[in-house]
């Protein structure tokens, strides 16, 4: 009996560890493709998105035109992760650094717990 608790412990653990990165891997797999479509699929409901310093907050259908317009201007070459945390709240972190063919950005990337799965809630371009 108590080695069936673990066994589930460890699952239900696990599951959710993967649910993490799995939202983290899927964001990063949209900005390399630079697919709103993609990216807003693990929006929150209503996400802060700002680019250098200007936006609010956006519902998804409000969202994807915006990012939309951002990665036509801006076209990705490159997205990577270059930091990630974890706040004692239970908050992720993401820092990354997404390149264009003439810019580039710092995106930080703010991820909470929304029925049991991570989901973007903040997202924040800043020309580097």
């Amino acid at each position: 009996m108590a080695k069936h608790f673990i066994a589930v412990l460890t699952l239900v653990f696990l599951s959710h560890m993967g649910q993490a990165q799995s939202t983290t891997d899927y964001v990063e797999q949209a900005f390399n493709a630079g697919s709103a479509k993609e990216l807003i699929k693990y929006f929150n409901q209503v996400t802060e998105v700002k680019i250098n310093d200007v936006g609010a907050n956006y519902s998804k259908a409000q969202a994807e035109p915006m990012l939309r317009d951002f990665f036509k201007q801006n076209p990705p070459t490159s997205f990577e992760y270059i930091h990630k945390g974890k706040s004692p709240e239970g908050l992720k972190y993401n820092i990354g650094l997404y390149t264009s063919r003439s810019k580039n950005y710092r995106v930080v990337l703010l991820l909470k717990v929304v029925n049991d799965e991570y989901v973007v809630d903040t997202i924040n371009f800043n020309e580097d």
